[in-house]
């Protein structure tokens, strides 16, 4: 099992968009071979940034799904859009 942590910074005013933009990645990963479960969090001290914490059967599942076309579709207004710089991501694996 590997746990990803995604850290995203919004634009000011987007974050009502992003959330939004969430629960449609999150209906996508739903359907994904691998996926567990994820979750979103919001930092209190900086509302502008995010950190989705997503459960995957390994590695190569989740990575899979980033490069799905199904991910692409939803995600990818959001990086001229809403994002105000590259997501990173944290592997912790088990």
């Amino acid at each position: 099992m590997v746990t990803v942590g995604m850290n995203y910074r919004v634009l000011a005013g987007k974050e009502s968009a992003f959330e939004a933009m969430f629960r449609k990645v999150l209906a996508v990963m739903g359907e994904a071979s691998g996926h567990s479960s994820s979750r979103l969090y919001r930092e209190v001290a900086d509302p502008a940034q995010y950190l989705i914490i997503s459960d995957w059967s390994d590695r190569a599942q989740f990575e899979a799904f980033l490069a799905s076309a199904q991910f692409r579709k939803v995600a990818d207004w959001g990086r001229e859009q809403i994002l105000a710089g590259r997501p990173t991501h944290e592997y912790y694996e088990r």
